[in-house]
Parts: structure tokens; sequence; C-alpha cells
């Protein structure tokens, strides 16, 4: 795999994506929605960007064949002329010009219904993922064919590849709004973009690399991995997606997500513990953010899996078993990197002590990075990031760097802290550093944030992977009065607390003597 710094070469962004267009369009959208939870509107929406954008990618290629139909005897109506350039067939009835004709129809839900219906008739890889369900009386019609209005305004002007990248900022975006809406249950199935980034900037997936996500939610980290690739050089759709999700609804998000990029995977719906559906695979690149402390995960029913390598985790949290799992997908010279619970780094349950110890002595731990609170939508609470390999520098045998990133960030509403692009850079460059990966330059001890330590030290301190036992504290600068001035106040007060304890000493032992006489006895009680 090669090493990357973790800025990217090139950034272009579309020329119809102006600032602000995605929020813009969710306010709208959001006043929209009336009396709705933004766990059901969440489909309307999110299935109508879609819809837009699988139509106006059959429009722009249609007009590409209608321009070559005299020249090269293009036939616009030729199925395999679309599927040959990874775009969607879209019956005429469900072509967004169609739709939008009928947009203020009260007939407009059964209209959309069946328009998902056909495409998904007409698309193997999209049946059983489109919504279907806007005919039902609590969605108001008057409210939808708005909807449809406000959504018609994106402005596509420029290439296929251009409306991929607007669209699929909009749903990303409209994604990560519903989850802060929804809370914790919203959060399951999104990472917040900050953390997805750092997770992709530090593993530096390449083109060829076979990614893997046995959690895989809405399909953040795929999009991401693309994304990361093409902006360091590599061509796109030359990696492999892999990915289950257990929850139907959210793999239904993932597989549109992935189609409004123009990607494909294998994705795959099920439990990955009971019902792996990628048992062969051994991947380059394993991203998670699995469920964390789960204790109803059916360990007991898993006793002697081939899985538990190191050990076998206890049944009554599955963040272990996560791990192990990820390991045994592990090629020889990949690397994994996820989120875990902080409690992940220091649990002292005899074994999972007992298997993070193992995973230490193995020489698999890479990386662990404290993250500061706020983060999530999930939780409030601090999350970690493990990375861990099969394949370390020589030089690092027995090494793990330690990062303390708790400091960083900077909350971006009432609830929620944000890591910068600043901070997500500082992180990996730092790991890469570590890495010694190409020209990444060389790696320093940093205190406070970062350190590099060896199994005996570890060892030292019993195997607990906390950054902040190894990275220490930072001396912090004090533009303030120089310590010999302020040192004759400092004893002044503290001079003043003595007195006013021994004073207070006095009057205690004063009254002490009375307090006896008065108590009652235990007759008298």
């Amino acid at each position: 795999m090669a090493g990357k710094n973790s800025g990217p070469k090139s950034g272009k962004k579309s020329s119809a994506a102006n600032l602000g267009f995605e929020a813009t369009l969710w306010e709208i959208a959001d006043k929209l929605r009336g009396n709705l939870e933004p766990a059901v509107y969440k489909h309307d929406v999110l299935g109508l960007i879609f819809l837009k954008y699988v139509s106006d990618r059959f429009m722009a290629r249609r007009a590409e064949l209608d321009a070559l139909a005299e020249t090269e005897g293009a036939d616009p109506e030729d199925r395999d002329e679309y599927l040959a350039d990874n775009v969607f067939w879209v019956p005429k009835t469900a072509r967004w010009p169609e739709l939008q004709k009928e947009a203020r129809q009260d007939a407009i839900g059964r209209i959309l219904d069946d328009a998902m219906t056909a495409i998904e008739k007409e698309n193997e890889s999209l049946r059983g993922v489109l919504n279907k369900n806007y005919a039902r009386p609590q969605l108001d019609k008057r409210r939808l064919g708005e909807l449809i209005d406000a959504i018609s305004r994106i402005d596509l002007q420029g290439d296929a590849r251009e409306s991929e990248d607007l669209l699929g900022r909009v749903y990303e975006y409209f994604v990560g709004k519903f989850a802060s809406q929804e809370g914790k249950s919203g959060g399951e199935f999104y990472t917040p973009q900050c953390i997805v980034r750092l997770l992709v900037s530090m593993l530096a997936p390449d083109e060829g690399d076979r990614i893997y996500d046995p959690a895989c939610g809405s399909g953040g980290m795929f999009v991401q991995s693309e994304w990361f690739i093409e902006n360091h050089g590599g061509r796109r759709g030359r990696a492999a997606f892999y990915g289950q999700e257990l929850n139907h609804t959210t793999w239904r998000l993932c597989k549109m997500n992935l189609a409004i990029r123009g990607l494909d995977g294998d994705i795959d719906e099920g439990d990955t513990f009971h019902n792996p559906r990628h048992a062969d695979l051994r991947a380059d690149i394993v991203l998670a953010n699995p469920p964390f402390n789960i204790s109803d995960w059916g360990g007991d029913l898993l006793q002697d899996d081939h899985r538990w390598k190191w050990g076998t985790p206890p049944t009554g949290n599955a963040n272990y078993a996560w791990i192990s799992h990820f390991l045994h997908h592990l090629a020889p010279k990949g690397m994994a990197g996820f989120v875990m619970a902080n409690g992940s780094m220091s649990t002292s349950t005899t074994a999972e002590k007992a298997i993070r110890e193992k995973w230490v002595r193995d020489n698999l731990v890479a990386c662990i990075v404290a993250l500061p609170g706020q983060l999530f939508y999930t939780t409030g609470i601090p999350v970690c990031l493990w990375f861990m390999t099969k394949a370390k520098p020589k030089s690092r045998t027995g090494e793990t760097l330690f990062i303390d990133a708790r400091k960083l960030g900077m909350m971006v509403d009432r609830t929620h802290r944000e890591l910068s692009s600043d901070d997500v850079n500082r992180i990996a460059d730092v790991y890469n550093a570590w890495l010694e990966r190409h020209g990444a330059g060389d790696y320093a001890d940093e205190l406070g944030f970062c350190a590099s330590a060896n199994l005996e030290e570890i060892e030292k301190h019993g195997f607990v992977l906390t950054p902040g036992r190894y990275c220490g504290s930072a001396v912090e600068e004090d533009d303030s009065e120089p310590f010999e001035v302020r040192f004759p106040a400092l004893v002044e007060t503290l001079e003043a607390q003595f007195a006013e304890s021994e004073q207070l000493a006095a009057t205690i032992r004063e009254r002490l003597p009375g307090l006896r006489t008065d108590a009652p006895t235990g007759d008298q009680a």
C-alpha cells in the first residue's frame, strides 16, 4: 500500500456547488416536514434526492447518445448503452421532468411509488432499496409537491461527474442533519464526517485495496475512502468495497449513498457476528464504527468461534469481539482503524485484559488516539480510535504510538464539537511520520500530544493503553507575571488560609465539651 500524506494533492469542487447551498435546501425541506418525525421524513427526502440523481445521470447520458445517434449509430433507447457507462436505466414515467409535471397533483404520492418500483424492476442492484411509501395518508401531498420543486432547483450545470459531486454533497449533508435531529437513534447510522476523515487519512487507502466495514451504517467510510484515493492520484472505481449492516433501513441508505456517488460494492444485510457474509475476505483496510458496549450480542453462542484467536471475549460486552473480528479479516499487510469506547483501552476484566495484553505482545497495536468529547450525535462521552496492523515497520517492532487529541477541535454549537482539517492533518501527519511513510517527515515525541512507547513501558502500565499515561502533560505557556513576582502573593494567601484553618479548629475544640454534655443518652432517645 502506497504511503501518503494526509492532505489532498488536489481537490476540485463542482462549479454548481455554491457555498451554503446544502443548508438552504435543508431549510426548505425541514419547513416542509410538518409534524413528521425525522426518522420517517428522512426516507422521503433522501429518496427524492436519489431519484433526481439517477434521473439526471440518465438524461445526461441520453443527451450524449442523441448526439452520437447520427454519426455513430448510437441508440438512445438501448439499455446496454446506459449500463455499460454505469448509469441506471430509468423508465420514462420515472424520469424527473415527468415527475415534476405531476408534483402538484393529489396522486403524486402514488406516482412516486410507481416510479420507484419501476426503477427497481429495471435495475437489479436496487431491488428492495428504494423508498416506496409516498402514498401514505400521513404525508401531506401539498408539502410533497413543494419538496419536489425545491429539489428541482438544484443547478446541475456541468458534466455528469459534477452533478454526482453536488448531489452527493447534498445527500451527505442531509444524512448528517437528520442524524443530528434524531439524536441517539440517528447517530447509529452516521459517523461524524471529521472522524471518518481522520480514520481514512491515517489508513491512507489506495486504488486496488479491498476495504471492509462490517458495521457500515450509511456507507460514509466507503465514500470518504474513494474521495481520498482520487485526491491522492488514484483512479476512480478501482477500490473494492465490502460491507455488512444489520438494520434493513440503514442498509438501504448505504446502498443509495454509494449509488449516488457512482460507486458499487458488495454490501450485505445480516448479523456480522452470527451470519458473516464475507467469511473468506482478507481486507487491506478495515474501517468501522461498531456499536459500543453491546451486552446482548449473543456471545454465549460463539464461545468456540475461530475468530477468537487471542481469547474468547466476554459475553457481556461485544467490544473485544468486534476487534477480534476486524483482526480476523485483516490481510497480512493490512491495517484496521476503528472507533471504540474509551473503556476498551483500560478495561480490567480478566478476559479483556488478557486479550489486550496478547494484542500488544503480538505487535498488533499500532496507534491509539484519544479524542475529545461531544463529537458524536449518539453520545457526549469521548471515544478513542484504535489502529492495528500485522505489518509494522521493523523499526517500530514492539512499539505503539499514543496520541492525546483531547484538547483539539472546536464547538460548532451548544452540544457538538468538530475536528478541523488542521486537526485531522496534524494527527494523521504524526502517524504517517511514525510509520515512516514516504515523504511524511521524521517522527518525534511531543509532550502532551504524542509518544511512542515500547513493550516494556506498556507492561509497566499493566497494558493499559490510555494515551494520557504515555504522552504526559504539556508545559503550558504563562504570559502573566513572572514566578518571582507571584510567589510572595501566593505565600501571603497560603498563610491567610492557614490562619483561618487554625481559628476554625480552635472554635471547634472550644465547643466540643458543651456538645458532649448536652447530647441525649441512649435511654433518652
